[in-house]
């Protein structure tokens, strides 16, 4: 133990001395030139486009010594094709993927204190939208391939970076469209996905680094009921807004099964060892075999607890009625499922059928394109990777020299990201990014999205030596 922390701490004075040597100074200038650069490029769904800013990392790195050919920009979408690059190696192992996403959500200038497509430098932070979600991993893995290039190093296997269009919205999904179209560009033995901050601080304190190793499925679906209406002076029993409010509150009540995988029965492991109090005596309960229910009512008070242990379908959007002196005819609303991995959107859609308890309320599932079909896909069907030795070793050790010793634990995202495709089809994917973001301060998709400076550049070395050791002969 003595032995191993030495080396621990031989590795974190190696990368302390690491930041003020030219070459560092060199790398974090080119990290944030890359960031300020796509922060600038509107890619939004509304008015962006997302082709330019792949065109403009394809620039930098044929300008850095990439081949033509193994720099592509390629997509059925005019405005929103995806950036498909390789770093080539002996081949002594097979490829991995890095994935990051090129568009960001909406943002209006009039809501924010800066301008959301200027990239401002202001208080410690780094301002703009997609600072944090999530093009601050972008220019961190732009830059560590081209530095790896430029260094002249010849990786043991090869590495493959898709920046992609519509993550967060649209019906051109790239990392979507190029495993159906394009799976020889992207095929891996595993994924690293940036799309988030690993390690969570407070008060710019780390506290953990968790690696997303599962995440829930992501689907909406119509509630829709209808009947002839009439005279609003002559009120009848069947009323479409009553029926399908009245399903919803029997939703609104509904407690989907409690549930651990592999995944989340190592988070609570591992976060029962940092915890304190009845808060890690419940997580150490809900382990056991059977689980204590009332520690499982207890956790579920939390919002991200209970969505780590529920399948969650909530109401987001209603509509109903023609005129205020009618009858309705119809009332639709639009309920949001984020799903547990093994569970499919055809399963919930028949849950849901089941839990409004209503012939009358038709429950429809609505695609990504925004169609509305009758029933939903099991395409995306998966369970969680394995938590691969490779992965995983390697990281808990750097991670130990970066922040002084805390803790990697493993992690299930309970929203949504690209990783549900890849996952899907058989790429075991894993979140890490190395950023660090307070726990009150996750401002992804919000005002003043931001993040910062010192986070920025830790996370842009942290990168770069842990895709060195992934990729070492």
């Amino acid at each position: 133990m003595a032995r191993r922390s030495i080396g621990f701490a031989f590795l974190a004075c190696l990368l302390t001395v690491s930041v003020s040597t030219p070459a560092e100074e060199t790398s974090d200038t080119l990290a944030r030139d890359i960031f300020k650069e796509l922060i600038e490029i509107n890619t939004t769904e509304s008015s962006g486009n997302t082709t330019a800013a792949a065109q403009a990392v394809a620039r930098r790195l044929r300008d850095a010594g990439y081949p033509a050919q193994d720099v592509q920009v390629v997509g059925a979408n005019d405005r929103k094709k995806n950036l498909v690059a390789r770093l080539r190696g002996s081949g002594r192992h097979p490829p991995i993927l890095l994935i990051g996403h090129l568009d960001v959500v909406e943002a209006r200038r009039e809501d924010w204190s800066t301008d959301p497509f200027q990239f401002v430098e202001k208080d410690g932070n780094f301002y703009g939208r997609g600072t944090q979600d999530t093009k601050g991993g972008d220019a961190i893995m732009v830059a560590a391939l081209i530095r790896l290039k430029k260094e002249g190093l010849r990786p043991s296997r090869d590495i493959i970076l898709a920046l992609t269009a519509d993550e967060e919205t649209g019906d051109a999904n790239g990392v979507d469209w190029l495993l159906k179209n394009r799976r020889e560009l992207v095929d891996a033995q595993f994924v690293l996905n940036t799309d988030g901050a690993s390690v969570t601080s407070e008060r710019g304190v780390a506290q953990y680094f968790g690696v997303d190793a599962a995440e829930k499925i992501y689907a909406d679906y119509q509630l829709s009921t209808a009947n002839p209406g009439g005279h609003s002076s002559r009120p009848v029993p069947e009323n479409a807004i009553y029926e399908l409010v009245a399903g919803l509150a029997r939703l609104g009540t509904h407690e989907f099964p409690f549930e651990l995988n592999d995944v989340t029965r190592a988070y609570y492991e591992r976060m029962a060892a940092i915890e304190g109090g009845q808060r890690a005596a419940d997580m150490r309960a809900i382990l056991r075999t059977p689980p204590d229910p009332q520690a499982i009512g207890r956790l579920s008070r939390d919002p991200l607890d209970h969505a780590t242990l529920h399948t969650t379908c909530v109401a987001t959007r209603l509509e109903a009625g023609h005129a205020n002196n009618a009858l309705p005819q119809r009332a639709q609303a639009t309920v949001n499922c984020r799903i547990l991995p093994g569970h499919s959107p055809e399963e919930v859609r028949q849950d849901l059928l089941g839990v409004l308890a209503d012939p009358k309320i038709t429950v429809r599932y609505i695609t990504s394109d925004g169609r509305v079909t009758d029933t939903a896909s099991d395409g995306l069907r998966s369970s969680p990777p394995v938590l691969r030795a490779d992965v995983m070793r390697p990281l808990e050790k750097l991670v130990a020299a970066t922040w002084h010793g805390i803790p990697v634990i493993p992690t299930m995202s309970v929203g949504a990201s690209d990783g549900v495709y890849t996952n899907a089809a058989g790429l075991p994917t894993y979140l890490v990014s190395g950023i660090a973001i307070d726990r009150d301060d996750n401002r992804a998709h919000g005002q003043d999205e931001r993040l910062g400076i010192e986070s920025f550049y830790r996370g842009n070395e942290f990168f770069y030596q842990y895709l060195k050791v992934l990729t070492k002969n």
